[in-house]
């Protein structure tokens, strides 16, 4: 664990063990990791793409290139570009260009990195590259609920600018 992304703060899984969290000691192996990404999932369930872009890309500076945390984060980020490309400026052929990137990363990382589901994330950028309507009410799954953004989130997330 690096000191700099370590926060005895950040609270255990919801439910299970995901890939992240070391029962053994008791918390994250990157608590920042953790709360970046619980931010993140929520403001992206709740339509705010760029503040949960900017929640995985400023966590993403944490880690070195090529480590599992560094492509997760970098994934991230594309997936939230890419919804914000869909949504806010309805450039089809940027979001799937940033998807197909978001794949690249996620692609060998385990199925509960950090608590996000990864196989419903990659199967739904999938299916959206041949048909964007595929997002439409989709969120993405976190300790195996779909949360939305609160006042903390946002709060996080305003901290980042």
């Amino acid at each position: 664990m690096d000191d700099h992304t370590t926060d005895n703060d950040v609270p255990p899984p919801v439910r299970g063990e995901p890939t992240g969290w070391r029962a053994d000691w008791g918390r994250w192996e990157h608590d920042t990791l953790r709360r970046a990404t619980v931010h993140g999932v929520r403001l992206f369930n709740a339509g705010e793409y760029h503040e949960s872009h900017d929640c995985f890309e400023d966590e993403w500076y944490n880690y070195g290139r090529g480590s599992a945390e560094s492509k997760f984060l970098h994934g991230m980020v594309q997936v939230a570009a890419g919804a914000y490309k869909h949504y806010d400026f309805e450039d089809d052929d940027g979001m799937r260009s940033l998807f197909r990137t978001a794949l690249g990363y996620l692609d060998g990382l385990r199925d509960d990195f950090y608590g996000v589901n990864l196989a419903d994330v990659r199967a739904t950028l999938e299916t959206a590259l041949d048909d964007p309507d595929a997002l439409d009410g989709w969120r993405i799954e976190l300790d195996g609920d779909t949360p939305e953004a609160d006042r903390w989130d946002r709060a996080y997330a305003d901290r980042l600018d």
